[in-house]
């Protein structure tokens, strides 16, 4: 039985189950997959032949029983062809049934995977402002378990209820025709009271079960809280005081797992008891009608074989109906990720931007990331084709905004963004960030070689290409020591350097994809002195040839720039040279004044 993982967030509100079908079928019956079509059709011929030989089974042992009968001797031979015959068509429902997964295999799998790639294609096509709102982990576990509910839905729903279903209506016209309506009726009413019952109960151990998870998920989370602070407990001496605690949650945890464990019990009695009761009823009926000489001692043979393998996938029933309620509710969760519209689109048709010197203009730009919280206050400012201009200002004052807006992963509220007289909202996106390199002030790298993550500003990059980025980077030299050179792992996040190794990967993937225009985040702040000098010296020759942002907050790095705009509360305040700021007297100068005076102190 899969594990219930489900918590009370999960089950919020029931999926519209009709719906959510809807919208999953077309990956099961996919338009010009043809083959698929074929597997689905021919899987479903092999689910009926499979259920036609089950229901085979009991007639043949019938026969096989009445063979038997005082005086039928002549009829030994007939009888061993028909108990072997029983045997053969057991082994040929186990056959079918495996046959049926083998042939459906590929379409489940690929339903799946198909369902996946279009969930993850369009998270990467989502905005920032969702990525920055939703939690990593709540994304990856609605796909994970959303995929993974697929597979199971259709198992369930294909190879157990519908065989049912058809098994039901087999079993319900055989004993109509063969033996009498009341029988029918009776085995009927029998599965709609077993159905009931089985849906309250699955209800009532899903609460219960709910619960338990609930109480699991805050305890793990209590014992980890715990043991990360380690040191604090110890500080207070608070061991008793934590041990309480655990014990408190793990009581709790404790007698919601015993009350799910037992309504388990109860859910597998009551079942019992309906079809048990229904068989001995259905027995007994039909040794009454053999006694009246109106039935044969096979059929009642036929009668409990006919039960009891209707019985065996209704004995599942309630882990089945609660599966399919957890899948539809995940399938849901998914639907509702893909249903999430993008907030930045490319406008219908857009052509790609044509960038011939990268000269940059921002006009008047509004923008707050939240409608009660403006960012910028009608910014406007422009870089001229291969020159750089430097953006500073205290914390907070937008800088890395501009950032952003320039990559346009938002759209401003006012104003409007130009390279080289080309709105960035009227061109394709990919054409926008393919002529765009940055140098983040946070380096995030993929848990991958460091070859892969310099190589990952040009896909198509040689060897000799990655190594010259790397050289001018300034890392060569520590890639050589290393064993694996290039290939050395860098461990999630690039955990496994330092932040300044991380940002001279950073710098050298930005060197491979050599765009036209570059930003350069705090791109040294990570640095040492002496490293920074060298970087420095190496982002100063690559800007010479390209339109440059440079956005710092330690001002010795823009002394060099063409230009420098000062921002204050979301607006250009000063703008100049570093000598004709100085000589305003205004905030730069208020700036370099004390960070001078704090690296002054910092000699000392």
């Amino acid at each position: 039985m899969p594990p219930d993982t489900a918590t009370s967030a999960d089950r919020s509100r029931e999926p519209p189950v009709l719906a959510t079908l809807r919208r999953f079928l077309p990956y099961l019956w996919p338009a010009g997959q043809g083959g698929h079509k074929v597997r689905i059709i021919l899987a479903a011929l092999i689910v009926l032949a499979s259920k036609g030989v089950q229901l085979s089974m009991g007639f043949l042992y019938g026969a096989a029983i009445d063979r038997m009968a005082p005086g039928m001797q002549a009829g030994v031979a007939l009888a061993i062809g028909l108990v072997v015959a029983y045997a053969g068509a057991r082994f040929a429902g186990v056959l079918f049934d495996n046959l049926r997964n083998v042939v459906f295999e590929r379409v489940g799998q690929d339903a799946t995977r198909e369902l996946a790639i279009a969930t993850f294609t369009h998270l990467h096509a989502l905005s920032l402002r969702f990525h920055l709102a939703r939690r990593t982990g709540e994304v990856t576990k609605v796909i994970e378990r959303g995929t993974k509910s697929i597979d199971t839905m259709l198992y369930f729903l294909l190879f157990n209820i519908a065989p049912t279903l058809i098994e039901l209506i087999a079993v319900i016209a055989i004993f109509w025709t063969k033996f009498s309506f009341g029988l029918a009726g009776a085995t009927a009413a029998m599965v709609v009271v077993y159905i009931g019952f089985t849906r309250r109960v699955t209800d009532w151990r899903t609460a219960l079960r709910t619960r338990m998870n609930d109480l699991d998920t805050l305890t793990v989370g209590r014992s980890v809280d715990s043991l990360l602070n380690y040191e604090t407990v110890k500080y207070f001496g608070a061991e008793e005081r934590e041990a309480a605690r655990y014990r408190d949650v793990a009581d709790q945890y404790a007698r919601a797992a015993v009350k799910s464990e037992n309504s388990l019990a109860w859910l597998n009695v009551g079942q019992s008891f309906i079809t048990n009761a229904a068989m001995a009823a259905a027995m007994a009926y039909t040794v009454w009608g053999w006694s009246k000489g109106q039935f044969a001692v096979g059929d009642v043979v036929l009668v409990n074989t006919l039960l009891a393998q209707l019985f065996r996938p209704l004995d599942l029933l309630g882990m089945v109906y609660r599966t399919i309620r957890q899948g539809l509710i995940d399938m849901e969760a998914m639907f509702r990720l893909i249903d999430t519209p993008p907030e930045i689109k490319d406008a219908d048709g857009a052509p790609m931007l044509a960038v011939a010197g990268g000269a940059v203009t921002f006009e008047n730009i509004v923008f707050g990331y939240d409608s009660d919280r403006t960012i910028l206050n009608g910014v406007s400012f422009a870089v001229g084709a291969g020159e750089t201009l430097a953006i500073v200002g205290p914390s907070g004052a937008g800088k890395s905004t501009i950032a952003r807006l320039l990559y346009r992963f938002y759209d401003p509220q006012g104003g409007r963004i130009l390279i080289d007289g080309q709105d960035i909202k009227a061109v394709t996106q990919k054409s926008l960030r393919a002529e765009i390199g940055i140098v983040p002030q946070d380096t995030v790298l993929f848990n991958d070689s460091i070859g892969y993550n310099i190589a990952y500003g040009r896909a198509d990059a040689s060897i000799e290409e990655i190594a010259a980025a790397a050289t001018g980077a300034a890392i060569d030299g520590f890639i050589a020591i290393l064993p694996q050179g290039y290939e050395t792992e860098v461990g999630e996040r690039g955990l496994k350097l330092s932040g300044g190794e991380k940002q001279r990967v950073a710098i050298a993937r930005t060197l491979l994809k050599n765009p036209p225009i570059l930003i350069l985040d705090e791109a040294t702040s990570a640095l040492d002195s002496r490293t920074e000098a060298a970087i420095q010296d190496t982002l100063e020759r690559i800007a010479a040839r390209r339109t440059t942002l440079v956005i710092a907050h330690r001002l010795s790095t823009v002394t060099g720039a063409d230009r420098i705009i000062v921002l204050e509360r979301g607006r250009v305040v000063e703008t100049g040279t570093h000598d004709q700021l100085l000589e305003m007297r205004g905030l730069y100068a208020d700036m370099w004044a004390r960070q001078q005076a704090e690296k002054e102190e910092g000699t000392v």
